[in-house]
């Protein structure tokens, strides 16, 4: 059986595994991302993480056939490089990031591949997590922001410049304020994740009236609304009706065998569940009436995984 390491490499930390043929995660391990060090300090701690993993492969007799990376940021899966980025990571934008590890590893470019993170989760849910066994998933994540890909014949649909999948950036009925847009943080506004993400959900509740000094972050809007706080409550059903509705048009636009919802927000139970749910099945088509709308599966595993299929199955491409 091959082998290939998985490393999910996020804003705020870097986990890394040994993935099987089979999509199991063995000696799964995590160290926080260098974020505010620059691309070359990322690289060499991600090389590190890499090597200590493929010792232990090594010492456990697995053949390990290369490294697979699910990246924040738009990467061009062709060239390994990160095309754009957020400043949640200083600097990654422009980073050579299959040669660079390949240099920092002795390997072979051609024995490392990259993708978004995002797409990395959907390719790791469709081989061995909730949408496992489909033709096509969708799968679309709520969290700090939001994003998704589209998995076909067990690829990620990448897209002509390898933008494809960022699905928070396009108009959302939900997202205004009084009339106005909301602003969203890619610069637009009246986006899907200026009011479907985490941090949306909170500006949100504030903009309803309700007090900073009690909504330090999403988690405690979400405890507010536990204890029945009327406008914590309105804040979160109005993200979540948004997130359902937009995921209900792009079921619309797709239609994919399955559609798969992860993310921080997805994993907060029923209080935004139900109400995305229910707001994405109002906004289907009638043919699509019966498609299943699962939770992820694989958790923080996801990405790992989706990142070692890169090199144990066929090799991504974009349009």
């Amino acid at each position: 059986m091959q082998y290939a390491i998985g490393v999910d490499l996020g804003g705020t930390k870097t986990a890394a595994g040994v993935v099987s043929a089979a999509g199991e995660v063995l000696f799964p391990a995590t160290i926080p991302t260098l974020n505010i060090a620059g691309s070359d300090a990322i690289l060499d701690a991600t090389a590190v993480l890499v090597s200590s993993l493929m010792g232990r492969a090594r010492a456990e007799d697995l053949d390990v056939a290369g490294v697979g990376v699910g990246s924040a940021g738009v990467i061009d899966a062709a060239r390994g490089v990160v095309v754009s980025a957020t400043d949640a990571i200083l600097g990654w934008a422009g980073t050579a990031l299959t040669a660079g590890l390949a240099a920092r590893l002795g390997l072979p470019p051609s024995s490392i591949q990259a993708v978004n993170d995002v797409h990395a989760h959907a390719l790791g849910e469709s081989w061995a997590g909730a949408a496992a066994g489909t033709a096509s998933s969708l799968l679309v994540a709520f969290g700090t922001g939001v994003g998704g890909s589209l998995v076909l014949a067990g690829q990620p649909l990448l897209g002509h410049r390898f933008v494809g999948g960022h699905v928070g950036h396009f108009a959302s009925p939900y997202a205004f304020d009084g009339g106005t847009p909301v602003p969203c943080v890619c610069g637009g506004s009246g986006h899907v994740e200026s009011i479907a993400s985490g941090p949306a959900v909170r500006e949100t509740y504030l903009r309803l009236g309700g007090r900073e000094e009690d909504a330090a972050d999403t988690r405690a809007v979400f405890a507010l609304a536990g204890a029945g706080e009327t406008t914590a409550i309105r804040a979160i059903k109005l993200g979540a009706s948004a997130a359902g509705q937009a995921v209900g048009g792009l079921a619309n636009v797709l239609d994919p065998e399955v559609v798969v919802v992860t993310g921080g927000l997805a994993d907060a139970g029923e209080p935004w569940w139900q109400p995305m749910e229910h707001a994405l099945r109002a906004e289907l088509l009638p043919a699509l009436g019966g498609i299943p709308v699962l939770h992820a599966k694989l958790g923080n595993a996801a990405a790992m995984v989706g990142a070692g299929r890169l090199i144990l199955g066929p090799a991504p491409h974009g349009s």
